[in-house]
């Protein structure tokens, strides 16, 4: 059933063209739901569709996952089966009916971002001393905050995915099963080639497939920065500016590197963009994902109770 599962992955997971980390996920999350029914001397092969339920609530109750990440394993779970199920190993699918459990959460409360003043304290903590790792940093959360690219987007980036139309530069992505070309602001560009030419001085022979960003620990140097190596950068320099709030946090509000993005979607359109702009700039492929910043732009300044002429 594993092998199975192994040549779906392969050949129709993303049309067979499925990103490194996207394989890793499935990957980890199957190993989860056969690690659980060995602990239930459950035969997966023989599961019936209440030992689904069972580990769904266990994912619930047990590991406290969120909707969205209880629909992912239960997805991977599902197509588990239907692997499986092409090849006769087994005789019906338990998990094709199962669903997670609704969300709660409104959505607008999942778009947390740096208002301006925060967005400047931020980048304000950046040391301005030309290394190598201060340059990269700045470079980095300015194009995250800025132009709104995925952390992962970031992660998979090359020296040859800079793109130049005229005396403009851009950056070449891909994310979510699509490319797309983000617009780099002149300010940014020119941070990030003097990132460049610094590697470029300390001996490193940039090629097309060389990482766009690398770490700077004597022990990985030169190595490609990792999704989790991004995200702890972004964190340290939340923590340094006084902004990074903690889960108990009587604001309620948790900034993160997916954080930036939501930034510069939402101040996109506070500063005049429309949502077309901005959905094309983030990469949306539903423009409701893109509304949810106007909304959270909107909840307070359009208020209905605004209006009403009385006094509490």
């Amino acid at each position: 059933m594993v092998e199975a599962f192994e040549r779906f992955l392969a050949l129709d997971v993303a049309n067979g063209d499925a990103a490194e980390d996207t394989v890793y996920t499935y990957q980890r999350r199957l190993i989860q739901y056969i690690d659980w029914c060995d602990e239930q001397s459950i035969n997966p092969a023989l599961a019936t569709q209440e030992d689904v339920k069972l580990f769904r609530r266990y994912l619930v109750q047990s590991k406290h996952q969120k909707s969205a990440t209880v629909a992912l394993t239960l997805s991977v779970v599902r197509r588990f089966y239907e692997a499986a199920l092409s090849k006769g190993l087994v005789k019906e699918n338990p998990a094709a009916q199962i669903k997670p459990p609704k969300e709660k959460l409104d959505p607008a409360e999942r778009v947390t971002y740096l208002q301006e003043e925060e967005l400047k304290q931020l980048l304000a903590v950046i040391p301005h001393d030309g290394s190598r790792k201060s340059l990269r940093d700045r470079a980095l959360l300015g194009i995250m905050a800025l132009q709104g690219p995925r952390t992962v987007e970031l992660h998979r980036a090359n020296f040859g995915d800079l793109v130049r139309s005229g005396s403009n530069w851009g950056l070449r992505v891909e994310g979510k099963g699509s490319i797309r070309t983000i617009p780099l602001r002149p300010d940014l560009s020119k941070v990030l080639w003097q990132y460049l030419q610094a590697r470029e001085s300390a001996g490193e022979k940039l090629i097309k497939d060389s990482p766009l960003f690398v770490t700077a620990s004597h022990r990985f140097e030169g190595q490609r920065l990792s999704r989790r190596g991004i995200r702890w950068i972004v964190d340290e320099y939340l923590v340094a500016a006084k902004l990074k709030t903690t889960e108990n946090a009587t604001e309620g509000r948790r900034l993160s590197a997916h954080s930036l993005r939501h930034t510069a979607g939402t101040l996109g359109l506070r500063k005049g963009a429309d949502l077309r702009q901005v959905q094309d700039l983030l990469g949306h492929k539903d423009p409701k994902t893109t509304a949810l910043y106007a909304h959270v732009n909107d909840r307070h300044a359009f208020n209905p109770a605004l209006g009403i002429d009385v006094e509490v």
